[in-house]
């Protein structure tokens, strides 16, 4: 018997005298992190949770990773208004409506076990199966912008691989973050009987965050951040799967649709106040094109700045940083467009969406990557400018651009300039996730390291096994 085999034996066998005994204890024996619900105070006690996890996981059949999945849909869509709520309050950044909007479209959208699939040649020489198996235990960090979103996403592709995690939330979403693991493992343990599948480090730090990419029990890195925890992910010795930062241009033709375009910049950007890592950062548009786009932006919920008004807003939103270069002021990254406006000394109705006004290629707006309700549009000579502007904006990060046009050559020459990870062409940039596009939807975007938008397959290693001279049945 092996010893995983002889310690599940000792447990039931305690657990049943226990019960005879009128003593329970529900989540398993003390001292293997009942109680927790997956919240550890530490890295190593975490990913040590999460290794004795796997090891009883591994053993389980995909019925009930599909029941640990669809406990933590269920939680996240149906808890949406709690804990979108509970989110803005902590963090305050973005908009509560979507706040509870991402979290319905992770629990409906993010693919599960569904997405797995086994490979196989057939021939004169037998059967080649490639199998998708899991890696082990992954730590995975996650951000502020979409806290408990992005780890519930990243648990059902995780968990769907047949995997287990160590989650590491970013300082100012932790609360959010803590609640939504306790609530995944209260309930994966009475659909399955299983505990920690999902760990959490309680107080996470630089620190922290350091000791889990170097942790000997974790098998695989998962970091959604920008640039400092990208490189750092980068740098371990692990293999890293990293999302790393973005600085999403638009450029539009004079054959686009205008009011499509219009309608769909103020969607995507608006969206949760701009935090969206695929979110319309910049508009370029010949200037023949730029004035009747302009005008446009006003029927869908947007508000134009005049420059005095985008010189206020832009003393406000950075500040001068090493080398005099300007950097962001994150106080204003995620606000409504309101306090945006204040800081530019004006009110505006209730119903603007998006603030947006003509700036030059080379303002602070336009490079970089500055998440707020504010989208600077940029008037250039011609469509070819448009798009070497565009492209020498998103700063060779490879994550997201936008195209509207009807033209087939130009959706092709841009999209092979840009080289993004996602490209969308005429539609808001949530259609790149799912969001009025086809496809299936992620909060990880992993274009540094190539995998791209993560799915379960993410996250699993293959296992070819070779059948010679049988299973060929034609």
């Amino acid at each position: 018997m092996q010893p995983s085999q002889t310690e599940e034996l000792i447990r039931s066998v305690v657990q049943q005298v226990l019960s005879q005994m009128g003593t329970v204890f529900p989540g398993g024996l003390p001292g293997v992190g009942s109680g927790r619900l997956g919240v550890f105070p530490t890295v190593d006690a975490a990913a040590h949770a999460a290794r004795d996890a796997f090891q009883r996981f591994r053993g389980r059949p995909l019925a009930d990773r599909r029941r640990a999945i669809d406990v933590i849909r269920k939680v996240v869509i149906e808890g949406a208004e709690e804990l979108g709520s509970m989110e803005l309050a902590e963090t305050k950044i973005g908009r509560r409506d979507h706040k509870i909007e991402k979290l319905v479209s992770a629990g409906q959208k993010i693919p599960g076990v569904e997405y797995l699939r086994t490979d196989n040649v057939s021939g004169d020489l037998g059967i080649t199966l490639t199998d998708y198996a899991p890696f082990g235990v992954v730590g995975a960090v996650t951000p502020v912008t979409h806290s408990l979103p992005t780890l519930a996403g990243n648990a059902i592709n995780i968990l769907a691989a047949g995997n287990t995690v160590v989650f590491h939330p970013h300082p100012s979403g932790v609360g959010v973050a803590l609640e939504g693991v306790r609530r995944f493992n209260q309930g994966i343990r009475e659909a399955i009987g299983l505990e920690n599948l999902i760990t959490i480090v309680e107080s996470p730090t630089l620190e922290s965050a350091q000791q889990l990419f170097d942790h000997r029990e974790v098998d695989l890195l998962l970091v959604t951040g920008g640039p400092a925890v990208a490189r750092a992910a980068l740098s371990s010795r692990k293999r890293a799967i990293v999302a790393g930062p973005g600085n999403p241009p638009v450029v539009v033709d004079a054959t686009a649709c205008l009011d499509n375009a219009a309608r769909s910049i103020v969607t995507g950007a608006a969206y949760d106040n701009n935090l969206l890592c695929i979110g319309e950062k910049q508009v370029f548009a010949p200037s023949n094109v730029l004035d009747r786009l302009m005008d446009r932006m006003a029927r869908y919920g947007g508000h134009r700045l005049d420059a005095r008004q985008i010189e206020a807003l832009t003393a406000a939103a950075f500040k001068t940083g090493e080398g005099g270069q300007p950097t962001l002021n994150k106080e204003l990254v995620g606000q409504d467009p309101a306090v945006l406006a204040a800081h530019a000394g004006l009110s505006i109705p209730s119903g603007v969406q998006l603030l947006f006004g003509e700036t030059p290629a080379d303002h602070p707006f336009v490079q970089l990557e500055q998440m707020m309700p504010f989208v600077p549009f940029v008037r250039t000579a011609d469509l070819d400018q448009a798009i070497e502007q565009a492209h020498r904006s998103e700063h060779g990060y490879g994550h997201t651009a936008v195209l509207h046009s009807r033209d087939t050559a130009t959706m092709t020459r841009m999209g092979r300039l840009m080289n993004c990870t996602i490209f969308v062409i005429n539609g808001p940039c949530t259609a790149g996730l799912g969001g009025g596009g086809e496809g299936v939807l992620s909060y990880s975007i992993a274009g540094p390291t190539g995998e791209g938008v993560t799915t379960p397959l993410t996250f699993c290693r293959q296992q070819r096994t070779a059948v010679v001279g049988a299973m060929r049945f034609l």
